[in-house]
């Protein structure tokens, strides 16, 4: 039983370390950029400006 939930913790972590290297893969090259944001954003009604 302990040599079996050792092998599990070093899957789990290995797995992990993975899907973070692959988020910071995907996140360098601009996967999670908004290129559409920025046209829909001057449509809200959002009074910053100092219209009361």
């Amino acid at each position: 039983m302990g040599k079996s939930l050792v092998i599990l913790i070093v899957l789990s972590l290995f797995l992990g370390l993975a899907a973070w290297l692959v988020f910071l893969w995907a996140a360098h090259r601009g996967q999670f950029d908004d290129p559409e944001g920025p046209k829909y954003r001057m449509l809200d009604d959002d009074d910053e400006g100092g219209k009361a």
